[in-house]
């Protein structure tokens, strides 16, 4: 029971129905703009049944030295700040013995979820769970610059690893399909009827991290204490998004959180962290139990980050007189929103809610790369392979930009054999409920996730990004201003793309609703 919220009246019915991972030649498709390979799930209008709930939480964290992802420079971790999880929650609607649609949703503390990973996963899966169907998997990452790296074919590998001193990334990504697969038939075999509600809270995370100068151009990170700064490039996303579900007996199995903001607070340290997640976690679990099983989603937060751009001295004085540091400051305003939303809705249960889990692939427009930009990126690599040249050390700083630039180049030479290049991308749509869930794979740019919002017909949308692997997806606004993360040698995808997914995404949510 928490603490000052009402006791639960028991359940009541529903009232309402950066990089490519991949050879380009695998990767880059060469017609249509959307194609719909695969459609799964029953019919839109089916009827709800009962809903079956399970639940598993599996300890991710690399038990030796590993090379960091999300920085330029190599890391190779310290030690273990925090326990890294991956959390799994799979639900099913049944009607007697016949299953109607199932889901099986996972979020893990990683920069994001490669393909290779989740093939991995659902191949395991497959073997011990034949009866479930895979493509009903997907799994997301929290975008926490302070886990493993996953990527090991040399080819699109961004880091120098060293030969001794750190875990093999193949032997991390061995250990990571192993225990996401083993938590996943641990959830599938523990299902049991329940309920769900969905609710909306508000905190404070993110902040824009794009800053717009006198001139019109923006830089991420971008001083805000200088006489051209000007405003920051578009809105913020305060919204945290919660689904609640519990089993018949009224004991609550999960929480799942969504927030807009990437993370990233202590992105640069030499350690295995969580980062807020793990604090987040912390406080939920004494609030409502530590067998609950938390899932921590990443909305569409591209342009977003948990760092403070302004009022700093404010901000620190305030967390500081509350007796917390940054991290904690972030699990409090985010466990309040959790708390207030479950004090609302947690009378409000639904055991038989609509499931509907639709899979599609999208087909988006790559955002094509110009002759300067292929010399800019020839020239820097170059350049790093003359300091490599004379100074083999050199290889750990200089590695990563060398690969990014040899990446831009192989997408301008494949444009020249196909100068229409497409990008292949699975999307989730779930109905739950009159709440909805979408993913997509990219660092999706904020103002996209306010788009596929406010035209859903869902009661409540949930926007899930780095459901695969990762690269910014700009607005336009973001590309007139330019600078890292607004640039195609930043972005797969161009503002062209992301209007694409929008309405596709969209189109499949609505039709969810279609009487």
């Amino acid at each position: 029971m928490v603490q000052g919220l009402s006791r639960p009246r028991g359940p009541r019915n529903s009232i309402g129905c950066a990089r490519l991972q991949r050879p380009l030649g695998h990767t880059l498709l060469f017609a249509g703009v959307v194609a719909l390979l695969c459609v799964s799930g029953p019919s839109a209008h089916s009827a709800a049944g009962e809903l079956i709930v399970g639940t598993a939480t599996a300890d991710i964290t690399p038990p030796d030295p590993v090379a960091l992802m999300g920085q330029w420079n190599l890391r190779i971790s310290k030690r273990v700040d925090t326990t890294l999880t991956a959390n799994v929650l799979a639900v099913e609607s049944r009607e007697g013995q016949k299953s109607l649609d199932t889901a099986v949703m996972i979020s893990c503390d990683l920069v994001w979820a490669p393909p290779p990973v989740l093939k991995a996963v659902r191949e395991n899966v497959r073997k011990r769970l034949p009866d479930l169907d895979v493509t009903k998997i997907f799994i997301s990452g929290t975008h926490t610059h302070t886990s493993p790296v996953l990527m090991s074919d040399e080819g699109y590998q961004l880091y120098h690893l060293p030969e001794k001193g750190a875990m093999k990334v193949e032997d991390y990504h061995a250990l990571l399909v192993g225990r996401i697969a083993d938590a996943v038939v641990k959830a599938w075999n523990t299902r049991t009827p329940g309920s769900l509600t969905w609710g909306l809270g508000h905190a404070v995370v993110a902040y824009n991290r794009r800053i717009v100068y006198a001139d019109g151009h923006a830089k991420m990170y971008g001083r805000t204490d200088l006489p051209e700064f000007r405003n920051l490039e578009a809105c913020e996303d305060h919204d945290v998004g919660t689904l609640f579900f519990w089993n018949k007996a009224g004991k609550l199995l999960s929480i799942v959180v969504n927030v807009s903001c990437p993370s990233q607070e202590v992105e640069h340290m030499q350690t295995v962290n969580a980062d807020y997640w793990h604090p987040v976690r912390e406080r939920l679990h004494k609030t409502y139990g530590p067998d609950v099983c938390i899932l921590s989603w990443c909305g569409a937060a591209g342009d977003q980050s948990p760092h403070l751009r302004y009022r700093r001295a404010a901000d620190d004085r305030m967390t500081r007189l509350r007796g917390l540091d940054r991290m904690d400051e972030i699990a409090r305003r985010i466990g309040r929103a959790v708390d207030e939303a479950y004090e609302a809705v947690s009378n409000d249960r639904h055991p038989d809610a609509p499931l509907v889990h639709k899979v599609e692939t999208v087909r988006l427009p790559m955002w094509p790369v110009t002759d300067a930009q292929y010399a800019e990126a020839k020239a820097e690599v170059e350049q790093c392979a003359d300091q490599i040249a004379k100074d083999p050390k050199a290889v750990y700083r200089c590695h990563a930009r060398m690969k990014w630039n040899e990446l831009l180049m192989r997408r301008y030479e494949h444009q020249q054999t196909e100068p229409n290049p497409m990008l292949d991308m699975e999307l989730h749509v779930l109905r739950i409920g009159d709440a909805v869930i979408c993913t997509n794979r990219f660092e999706l740019f904020t103002d996209y996730g306010i788009r596929i919002k406010a035209r859903s017909k869902a009661e409540q949308t949930f926007v899930v990004q780095l459901a695969g692997e990762g690269s910014y997806l700009p607005t336009e606004k973001a590309v007139q201003g330019g600078g890292y993360s607004a640039i195609a040698p930043s972005c797969l995808v161009g503002p062209e793309g992301g209007q694409v997914l929008v309405d596709r995404t969209v189109e499949l949510i609505n039709s969810l609703w279609t009487k």
